[in-house]
């Protein structure tokens, strides 16, 4: 079994968790091995091209967002011209953000994303970061997107959705893609790679029929004439409403998500650096430019009076429009299929997060989440989250509490998109550059003003959610508080405190032990970290 391991020579720290004189509180001795240097993983091992690394980017970002959320931006900003300005910022932030983890990356080449990141810059206290991400990501998980992968395949299959086919159809979508990454990586990573085609495809579909229909090469149907949506496009902007614009920067930011998906595999691409340096940039840039003609192409081919009055989605509309009212059914097979990539992308990063916590031996049972018995994938990490995603899919009330459960993903991610940002600038101060313990030299350094930007675009994110709604709009729920997200993490972030305290303070303390930190090789050839110990007397 991988659970068998040797130690590596001259792996053995000792950690700063207890002293000689408890009431005193200071450090048995300076100094520990943070295990990058312990990662030369064996070629075997990774298996991620380029490709694979470019459709893990792409497939977490392109899941239903540029399906819906067009009509939401519409809304927020006005306008044409707003709308299609607000997904150019949205993208802006988005390749600022990817400057950023490409900075990371190649630097700290390893699997785990903001993890490795936040251990690496905020080293003191020892691992208190990694206890309060690992709370986050071992209780909270989302089921939205299995959801939106029931419902679609119901009405491609001409079901009526309702509140359990919906959810049963989704488990079975999210137990597929977690089935398949743990037993079989390299077909689970070729079918998430088609379903990213797929995607591609749809979008480029869609992209260029508006295009021919514009030309008047495709004529709409049932005697619908082409829009004027691009005379004028600039009326009816809400240049007085901030809050309306921004609400409409958010929802664009969030389709964005998805830019630092392969950074959790780095351990597993080949020739890691390089492949990065090519994989990210191309696929974010892709997304980018294929986002804005498809938006182009849903105004070229849809009234704005009809995108602003309709609570269907805007790709409904410009298929009815063009293709007729059958064509409904394949664009939900083609949501579904995307989603279902979405899916795919989202676990195998998941995993792997869950798996590097195990192997830096900070969580509970952290041999067995480090391990990659009995297939030679994170099993156990994808079971983790499987089991979380199941649990809130099938126990969740709908409306604000399935709402809540969405928003407690993805806040969490701001949190840590800014503490990154403002680490980078951190790192570039001159006493960090000149401290050897950093010796921070990466393969690609992302420009300041995009650290900056990103960080500044991250913060306002953050506070956003304690902004009180203004009067007459309700607010992200009907219910609950609008405060509701914000509040939860912060106690999740709490109990992983808490936890950090009690074992690598509180224990120490009473008992009188140090926890010395030892590095091993597993029989897989990934290294990961046990903590032993020791009496101090």
């Amino acid at each position: 079994m991988s659970y068998e391991e040797e130690p590596l020579l001259g792996s053995e720290t000792d950690v700063d968790f207890a002293s000689h004189d408890p009431a005193e509180g200071g450090a048995l001795r300076e100094g520990e091995a943070h295990g990058e240097e312990f990662d030369d993983i064996p070629k075997s091992k990774r298996q991620l091209g380029f490709a694979s690394a470019a459709f893990l980017i792409t497939n977490r970002i392109v899941g239903t967002g540029i399906f819906a959320n067009p009509s939401i931006v519409l809304r927020s900003g006005g306008s044409v011209g707003m709308a299609l300005s607000l997904w150019l910022m949205g993208a802006l932030v988005a390749f600022a953000g990817m400057a950023v983890f490409l900075e990371l990356g190649t630097g700290l080449p390893r699997n785990g994303g903001e993890k490795v990141y936040l251990e690496f810059i905020y080293r003191k206290p020892r691992y208190l970061t990694s206890c309060m991400y690992a709370a986050y990501i071992l209780i909270v998980a989302t089921s939205a997107n299995s959801a939106v992968f029931g419902e679609y395949v119901l009405r491609a299959l001409s079901l009526e959705p309702g509140l359990w086919n919906t959810r049963l159809m989704g488990l079975l979508g999210l137990s597929s893609s977690v089935l398949l990454h743990a037993t079989f990586l390299k077909a689970g990573l070729r079918v998430q790679n088609t379903l990213g085609l797929l995607g591609l495809a749809n979008l480029l579909f869609v992209a260029f029929s508006g295009l021919l229909a514009r030309l008047g090469l495709i004529s709409l149907t049932d005697g619908r004439k082409l829009p004027n949506n691009f005379e004028n496009m600039w009326e009816g902007t809400n240049w007085g409403d901030s809050n309306a614009i921004v609400t409409g920067l958010i929802v664009v930011t969030t389709s964005y998500v998805g830019y630092s998906n392969a950074n959790y595999a780095m351990s597993e691409i080949r020739d890691p650096v390089r492949t990065m340096k090519r994989a990210a940039p191309t696929a974010l840039m892709s997304i980018a430019v294929i986002y804005l003609f498809v938006n182009v192409s849903y105004f070229a081919v849809v009234e704005k009076s009809e995108i602003l009055g309709s609570g269907r989605t805007v790709a409904a509309l410009f298929y009815r429009n063009l293709y007729g009212r059958n064509a409904e059914k394949i664009l939900s097979l083609l949501i579904a299929f995307s989603t279902q990539g979405n899916i795919l992308a989202m676990s195998f990063g998941r995993g792997r997060i869950i798996q590097e916590l195990g192997r830096e031996g900070v969580i509970p049972f952290s041999s067995f989440f480090a391990s990659n018995w009995p297939f030679n994938t994170p099993a156990a990490g994808l079971f983790e989250y499987w089991f979380l995603s199941a649990l809130g899919l099938l126990i969740t009330p709908p409306g604000d509490v399935f709402l809540l459960m969405s928003n407690l993903s993805t806040y969490p991610i701001c949190i840590y998109n800014a503490l990154l940002a403002a680490g980078l600038l951190i790192l570039r101060l001159p006493s960090f550059q000149k401290d050897p313990a950093y010796a921070w030299s990466p393969a690609f350094s992302a420009w300041t003003w995009a650290i900056v930007f990103f960080l500044v675009a991250n913060l306002y994110l953050v506070f956003a959610a304690w902004i009180p709604p203004i009067p007459g709009n309700p607010g992200p729920y009907r219910a609950l508080p609008y405060w509701s997200h914000p509040v939860t993490i912060i106690g999740i972030l709490f109990l992983g405190a808490m936890y950090w305290l009690i074992r690598f303070r509180y224990l120490p303390y009473r008992s009188r032990y140090a926890l010395r930190k030892v590095w091993y090789r597993g029989v897989d050839g990934f290294t990961r970290s046990k903590f032993r110990k020791v009496p101090i007397d």
